[in-house]
């Protein structure tokens, strides 16, 4: 059966990629970009590093900053009329996944106004034309949303996050810097490194994966399980290796899909507002646990991958305890919770579970599970 792999048109890597931002909208012919950034962002500075180039190089543009951590329907639609009355051409996105999907979202509409229905983009929506060109500017390893066919927004009526799914969402060029993200305090920094590292492990053993993206997740195993703890620190060399290691768990994982790691995650934000890296971070133990059973020997390959000794002489059993033990390990040493203690309540289980049970990524888990097997998992974090 043939696979389809889907980027970015252009991607720039590496410190001082942002400084290519205004030829690229040149030899696009982009005349007025609209940037979509957080308050944060804009206040700390951080924002100012781009649109600092674009001033610059007299590019006239407006600022959005209606940007919430986990984007709402309500900011997607201030957004819309915001690249409306800017009459932009393309949008800047600068941020992590908040920002960026946001961006996806307002561009995907502003070129299908059949679907200004936020909700009528969840799933596979059969959009016609691609987004308003988005020019993607990633400040957190994480999300990979610069790279990625998918976006979420939170339906803050019925308490739920949903996935969308559109070739046409695309940004067109990425500038994956990691100057960018040297701002990150600690705890964003351990949230997002954690959720790229469950978006690899989890796009390597999701039914989809494929040769081409099992390339892709083991590079980014183990270049994220190299960097992460030095990118806490805040070292230059970790802030790379996350920068590149997450882009190219995003490169496989929006080609191949996810798991129930991710079904279970949006549900907890959403209730919650917990942030999502967070969720996914605490989950990817227990996700794996449950999955180890479905995974023939990719958990000896991931335990290689990140680093763990002697792999190749354990018996599969031990090369899957030893894989999920490195994982434990190191998202202990990142300061991640071991569990959703004080959080999760148990009167909200069931609807979190049936949540899980509906959301897109669910069904690429390699292991099938039901409603009742999802409420285990949760019971067993409590």
């Amino acid at each position: 059966m043939a696979t389809r792999i889907i980027l970015n048109e252009t991607s720039y890597h590496g410190k001082g990629a942002i400084a290519s931002i205004t030829a690229e909208l040149k030899a696009r012919g982009l005349k007025k970009p609209i940037v979509f950034s957080d308050p944060d962002l804009v206040k700390f500075g951080v924002s100012a590093k781009v649109t600092g180039l674009l001033e610059k190089a007299g590019v006239p543009y407006a600022l959005y900053t209606g940007i919430k951590p986990n984007p709402t329907i309500e900011n997607v639609k201030s957004g819309v009329k915001a690249f409306k009355k800017a009459k932009a051409d393309c949008i800047v996105a600068i941020g992590g996944g908040s920002s960026i999907d946001t961006a996806k979202a307002v561009g995907i509409i502003a070129a299908n106004p059949s679907f200004a229905d936020v909700r009528s983009l969840e799933g596979v929506a059969p959009t016609k034309k691609p987004s308003k060109p988005i020019l993607a500017v990633p400040t957190t390893a994480g999300t990979a949303a610069e790279v990625t066919i998918n976006y979420v927004i939170t339906d803050e009526e019925k308490h739920r996050k949903f996935v969308c799914i559109d070739p046409h969402d695309i940004p067109c060029v990425a500038f994956v810097d990691p100057d960018m993200m040297s701002s990150m305090p600690k705890g964003l920094t351990a949230f997002t490194g954690m959720d790229a590292l469950t978006h690899a492990i989890e796009g390597f053993i999701t039914k989809g994966a494929c040769a081409m993206t099992d390339m892709m997740h083991l590079e980014a195993i183990r270049l994220i399980s190299q960097s992460l703890r030095a990118a806490v620190a805040n070292d230059p060399k970790g802030r790379e290796g996350m920068a590149l290691g997450q882009y190219i768990a995003g490169m496989g994982f929006s080609n191949v899909g996810l798991g129930i790691d991710h079904a279970m995650a949006h549900g907890l934000s959403a209730l919650y507002d917990m942030p999502h890296g967070k969720a996914c971070a605490i989950l990817l133990p227990t996700a794996m646990k449950f999955n180890a059973s479905k995974s023939g020997g990719k958990y000896r390959q991931i335990a290689a991958a990140m680093g763990v000794k002697g792999v190749e002489a354990m018996s599969l059993a031990d090369a899957r305890k030893a894989a999920i033990a490195a994982v434990e390990k190191l998202a202990a040493d990142v300061g991640i919770p071991p569990d959703l203690k004080g959080v999760l309540k148990k009167e909200d289980v069931k609807f979190l579970s049936e949540s899980a049970y509906a959301d897109a990524c669910r069904p690429g888990n390699p292991r099938d599970c039901t409603v009742k097997d999802i409420q285990k998992l949760y019971t067993s974090l409590m």
